[in-house]
């Protein structure tokens, strides 16, 4: 594997627990009843181009972007439209979404279907980005920023390296890591097209050392896809956020406030690779996805090949059952993922997992006074004082919130995992972030 290498400041290392980890990817049957969200991307909400009553095919389009942060939203099933209304999404806001009674599972006829690997990437970069855009692909590590955006550079900056993000560092979850290991081939020349959009030369494939079975496989894959390479990184939670993941591949750091692009590089999921293969090579749409299901008392941890807008019900059906032990589902993984309030929320383009937690882990510790330790200090990646951004964003101090750089924080936990006191620590700098973002766009928009 060569030297293991991470990013240089804070992080922690929580338990992994990948109890889904050698469970195939197993494909779930698409549900009676599918509830597809809107806003399914960072940006705006897409626009309905379909009826109450019309009759829709898998992988045809119901919503258009409405902005250029945004994309099309294409039907993960075959049926009727049911009705166009407020549905009920996994923050536990109701938002503007299409219902579709499903019937069979009719597909475009321009989809590719066929279990055959193509690799000819005879296009050029502008019909890539074409097709990734008209395709309706987001980040799938749960970002959700809309693909094609990021493929087109802003004037003044040029992309260098291309880094495909395999680490997968949340624990429990494991759709990333079933997805190289069973999608490796197309998940390289997915690359293969993601770097001829960009125009650049060099790939890195970064995957933790503890997943060695993805390590050896991508890197027997890329041996003659030139420009691309495997590296091994060194457990240590958040390297799956894209600056952390940048200074551990190419010892390059992201100036505060500023993207990916500035230091040359871009950053994509394993999961969007494959996305890419699937809308350039297959013409499908993005319409589906791999969730892992998981939990310590969970009898059957899993990894489901979903349709989006299938209820989380299903999911946990499919996975035997809720535990009796259940005290909270989450959307996510336990460090960044959010609660859900009913089983009735449907799977979007951004799940990654449904993690079921026991009350043991569920349950939050009696908060007591900060003592200054510092710890969360130390751990905090983006070198913020989580102790002191929680505080004033509690008392309302946003000013001191944005002088000291509360927008940097990119919400891993860390701060909370190890502050001795129990101080919800994420919950508040959620709230300041939130409330700090909104008036600093209130004021582009008055000046």
């Amino acid at each position: 594997m060569g030297i293991l290498k991470t990013f240089a400041l804070g992080g922690v290392h929580p338990k992994e627990n990948k109890l889904s980890a050698n469970a195939a990817i197993e494909v779930l049957d698409p549900p009676k009843q599918a509830f597809i969200p809107l806003g399914q991307n960072l940006g705006a909400p897409s626009k309905p181009v379909v009826a109450r009553g019309e009759e829709v095919k898998t992988g045809q389009l119901l919503a258009e972007a409405s902005g250029f942060i945004s994309t099309p939203i294409h039907s993960p099933v075959s049926g009727k439209v049911f009705k166009i209304d407020n549905i009920l999404n996994a923050s536990g806001y109701k938002q503007l979404g299409i219902i579709i009674n499903v019937e069979g599972d009719e597909w475009m006829e321009d989809i590719d279907r066929s279990e055959d690997i193509v690799t000819n990437i005879d296009y050029s970069s502008e019909e890539i980005i074409d097709k990734i855009k008209k395709a309706g692909l987001v980040g799938m590590g749960g970002a959700t920023f809309p693909t094609y955006v990021k493929l087109m550079p802003p004037p003044g900056t040029k992309a260098e390296y291309l880094i495909i993000n395999g680490v997968e560092c949340e624990p429990y979850l494991t759709s990333d890591h079933r997805m190289m290991l069973e999608k490796g081939r197309e998940i390289v020349v997915g690359t293969q097209l993601l770097m001829k959009a960009l125009k650049v030369d060099k790939a890195i494939i970064g995957i933790e050392n503890n997943k060695p079975d993805a390590i050896s496989h991508l890197t027997e894959l890329v041996k003659n896809a030139e420009g691309i390479s495997v590296q091994a990184l060194k457990v240590q939670y958040p390297q799956g956020g894209e600056k952390q993941l940048i200074k551990a591949t190419v010892n390059r750091e992201v100036p505060s406030g500023k993207l990916p692009i500035s230091v040359g590089c871009v950053v994509q999921n394993v999961g969007t690779a494959f996305a890419v293969y699937e809308a350039v090579q297959k013409n499908k749409p993005l319409f589906e996805r791999v969730v892992t299901v998981t939990g310590k008392d969970v009898k059957k941890p899993s990894n489901f090949l979903v349709r989006i807008g299938t209820p989380v019900q299903q999911l946990i059906d499919a996975a035997e059952g809720l535990p009796e032990s259940t005290a909270k589902i989450i959307n996510g993984g336990p460090m960044m993922g959010k609660a859900i309030s009913s089983t009735e929320v449907p799977i979007v383009k951004g799940s990654s997992g449904i993690l079921i937690m026991k009350e043991e882990e569920a349950h939050r510790k009696t908060e007591s006074a900060c003592i200054r330790c510092s710890k969360c200090t130390y751990v905090c990646p983006m070198g913020l004082e989580p102790f002191l951004l929680s505080r004033v964003s509690r008392v309302g101090k946003f000013d001191i919130a944005e002088k000291e750089m509360i927008m940097d924080c990119i919400e891993c936990g860390s701060c909370q995992y190890t502050c001795p006191a129990n101080i919800p620590l994420l919950d508040y700098l959620r709230l300041g972030k939130n409330k700090t973002g909104a008036i600093i766009r209130s004021r582009g928009k008055t000046a």
